[in-house]
């Protein structure tokens, strides 16, 4: 009895494979309403899809075509939440839709974009208008043959933070968070005595190899791209419902236009294209649509796609944009549900939750599909599918009123915000602390504590990120390799030099291991220097 006992201490309610917006999603929920979660992620949070999404959190103008009101109803819902709960790596931004004459015909635009104003109960984003591209600053850029547009709301998303941050808020309600876990296998084990049936999990650690076995009552599978490999290879289950791998790529490029909007570009072949202002002197073009099948860490932006985006874009601006101007792509793998559809670009963005409860066993629950801009609903929906497994699992939803770590005021306060930062810390850097609201929010003062001066932030790597700010990171939000940091936890890597992005690689990993001070010591003997 006495070993029993010690299994019921040490057996999580749930465990979640996968961190990504979904796992994380689902991780957040779960433990605010008080059950106890384990999250275990192979990589770093949001390695994979969950980084490589457009940024936006959109209701999805296309999917009306295929018919998929309840997606976008939801999706258009979800804008004004995500926005309130976290104000401060999500914004509003109008998006540009020219009409292309010979395409979809104006009276079907205005269709379509009446029900998206009115489908999703919008009430802070601006309503959908009509502009004159010849006297609008928005046809500047344009090919002269472009003179009507339409100009409807959608909201920016900081997508690889916002992953982050649910993992970060269900580490402080209690979840077991970690990153760089792998699950090398997990079996179903009948209820003995009392101790109930459940999950064993064999894991292991990225950083030294070492395995340990976890045990859950339930098991959630949001391994996204790899959730078949999950259950073939590490739960060895067969599943109805199959997943779809389908590759989107983007590239950036040289600032192309002054304003702050965005455009939607259709095209010949019925896809759309984005092109989205982006990290100030940059903007991002994507995506592609095409079904993939390698293995999921390895996909990468083809040249045929970098060509189809910069003639897609090119048929719009009056600069024709080539590949020679392309500063930085990325792709990532969708794990859409297989709807049978014959084009990857009409695969339903939609999402299934597909629930194992085999009699007398531990359930499972495996997640097909989903957005980046329904997560949240999705892990409602999750949890509520887990209701009676769950330590409430019954209980009302919080999740949409509760804001993210940093999101704790209104959205129309980040200026406030960012003059608090400035009132608390007079020698800031006017651009840096307006940067460093727009990724931490509030939690920007907890960055900045004991810091009276420049001095005080340490080191600049590079751009204008600080020792301060590396150390943050890597005590508050996993940050363990100069990548998380520049490409996940921000995107100051476009601004490092290869050498710069070393030497702070080179930098975490030391403080990781052994503390800033070993590093400095180390940098010193290599230099041929003393301590004296």
């Amino acid at each position: 009895m006495r070993v029993n006992a010690r299994m019921l201490d040490a057996m999580y309610d749930v465990a979640i494979i996968g961190g990504g917006v979904n796992g994380c999603g689902i991780a957040r929920d779960a433990a605010g309403r008080g059950a106890s979660v384990v999250l275990l992620e192979q990589g770093d949070f949001a390695g994979a899809t969950s980084s490589a999404s457009t940024k936006l959190i959109h209701g999805g103008l296309r999917y009306l075509e295929h018919y998929e009101f309840r997606l976008v109803r939801e999706a258009l819902m979800e804008r004004e939440v995500l926005w309130k709960i976290a104000p401060h790596i999500i914004w509003p931004l109008r998006f540009i839709l020219p009409h292309h004459a010979g395409l979809r015909p104006a009276w079907l635009l205005r269709l379509g974009l009446f029900i998206y104003d009115h489908l999703g109960g919008r009430k802070l984003l601006p309503a959908t208008r009509t502009l004159d591209l010849r006297r609008d600053v928005a046809g500047q850029p344009l090919r002269a043959d472009y003179t009507r547009a339409f100009e409807y709301s959608d909201c920016w998303v900081e997508d690889s933070r916002l992953v982050v941050l649910n993992a970060l808020d269900a580490a402080e309600r209690g979840a077991d968070v970690r990153p760089r876990t792998r699950v090398v296998s997990a079996e179903r084990r009948a209820a003995e005595g009392s101790v109930p049936a459940h999950w064993r999990l064999e894991v292991e650690h990225a950083e030294d190899k070492t395995r340990e076995s976890v045990a859950a009552r339930v098991l959630v599978n949001a391994a996204g791209p790899w959730v078949h490999e999950v259950l073939a290879r590490v739960v060895r289950a067969n599943s109805p419902a199959s997943v779809r791998l389908v590759q989107g790529s983007h590239i950036v490029v040289p600032k192309l236009y002054d304003h702050d909007r965005a455009y939607i570009f259709q095209n010949a072949d019925g896809r759309i294209i984005f092109s989205v202002p982006y990290e100030r002197d940059f903007t991002l073009i994507g995506t592609t649509d095409r079904d993939y099948k390698g293995a999921p860490h390895e996909v990468k932006a083809s040249d045929e796609e970098i060509a189809y985006l910069c003639a897609a874009a090119s048929e719009y601006f009056k600069k024709p944009i080539v590949p020679a101007d392309v500063v930085w792509t990325y792709s990532g793998v969708r794990p859409l549900y297989d709807d049978g559809a014959s084009k990857a670009q009409e695969a339903t963005r939609d999402y299934v939750l597909e629930m194992d409860e085999t009699e007398g066993m531990a359930p499972l629950l495996s997640v097909f599909g989903g957005k980046i801009t329904t997560y949240r609903r999705l892990a409602e929906h999750a949890v509520q599918k887990l209701k009676n497994v769950l330590p409430g699992g019954d209980k009302p939803s919080w999740t949409g009123t509760a804001p993210l770590p940093g999101g704790d005021f209104d959205v129309r306060d980040v200026p406030r915000v960012i003059a608090q930062v400035q009132r608390a810390h007079p020698w800031l850097d006017a651009r840096l602390a307006r940067r460093l609201v727009l990724a931490y929010g509030t939690r920007t003062l907890r960055l900045l504590d004991g810091a009276r001066g420049p001095r005080d932030l340490g080191e600049t790597f590079g751009a204008d990120l600080t020792e301060a700010e590396v150390r943050y990171l890597i005590r508050e939000e996993w940050a363990r390799s100069g990548a998380d940091i520049l490409w996940r936890r921000s995107k100051l890597g476009l601004r490092f030099s290869t050498e710069q992005a070393a030497r702070l690689d080179a930098y975490v990993r030391a403080a990781v291991e052994g503390g800033p001070a070993a590093f400095a010591a180390r940098n010193t003997l290599a230099a041929g220097g003393n301590a004296s």
